[in-house]
């Protein structure tokens, strides 16, 4: 398999502009800072049903090991190396490395980043426990091949979250209009709405990748109380799915 099939040089230039803003809570990063609270409660109950870990110990994910691939500059990284998890971090944008690299010390974390693809990683053998797939399908060049090379990296009985944009009017007037134009959160281009998966789509690539969907819930922002919460039937903009790797 080509190394770099997925990736797209333009989507990549995009996340190397913004690289030195990713830990700026009222920059760029700002949607994802809001919604990361929202992200890590769906991530840590799903790893916890599945691998039958309790939250309330002191280390519950002591003993697997995360792949967050797409990791930017480590903000689901570092909580899942807080939580016990041997965890890498990769990205496709070089420049995110050495912020998070950076972050992780200041923060006493060890985690390994590396500027790698899915693919490279595939084919390095490299295997997990879960891998978190956020808000990194809708950048790439090819997503059949890149959930290909998911699929290769999970270990037999593994776990992939999976969250993306669905693309529907709604959300081309949200992420398009709102956060980039109106409220500009981010910079005009950051996504393409032709590049948005629709649940279905999501889930027919996952099932074409030989992985189990197991579940899928939406993220959906409040204006109102200016928060986000996690939604059983609201799947319009923001979504997250859970599916696993057959254990044999």
């Amino acid at each position: 398999m080509d190394s770099t099939k997925t990736v797209d040089p333009n989507e990549v230039a995009k996340f190397e502009a913004m690289a030195a803003e990713w830990w700026d809570t009222e920059g760029k990063f700002k949607p994802l800072h809001m919604l990361n609270p929202c992200r890590l409660d769906y991530i840590t109950d799903q790893i916890a049903v599945e691998f039958g870990r309790d939250l309330t110990q002191k280390l519950p994910f002591e003993g697997l090991r995360i792949l967050d691939i797409g990791c930017g500059g480590g903000l689901l990284s570092e909580p899942m190396a807080r939580l016990g998890a041997t965890v890498v971090g990769a990205d496709a944008a070089a420049g995110n490395i050495p912020v998070a690299q950076v972050h992780a010390k200041q923060s006493g974390l060890e985690i390994d980043y590396r500027h790698i693809t899915a693919e490279q990683l595939a084919a390095d053998g490299e295997q997990f426990d879960a891998i978190l797939n956020m808000e990194v399908i809708e950048h790439v060049a090819d997503p059949q091949a890149y959930l290909d090379a998911c699929y290769d990296l999970l270990k037999p009985g593994g776990l992939m979250i999976c969250s993306t944009l669905n693309r529907n009017p709604k959300s081309y007037l949200m992420a398009i209009i709102g956060a980039e134009h109106i409220m500009r959160w981010l910079p005009k281009g950051t996504h393409e709405w032709d590049k948005f998966i629709t649940p279905d789509e999501l889930f027919g690539l996952i099932k074409t990748a030989n992985l189990t969907p197991v579940d899928r819930k939406g993220f959906v922002f409040n204006p109102l109380a200016w928060s986000w919460s996690i939604s059983d039937k609201d799947l319009s903009v923001n979504y997250v799915t859970a599916s696993t790797k057959p254990a044999s």
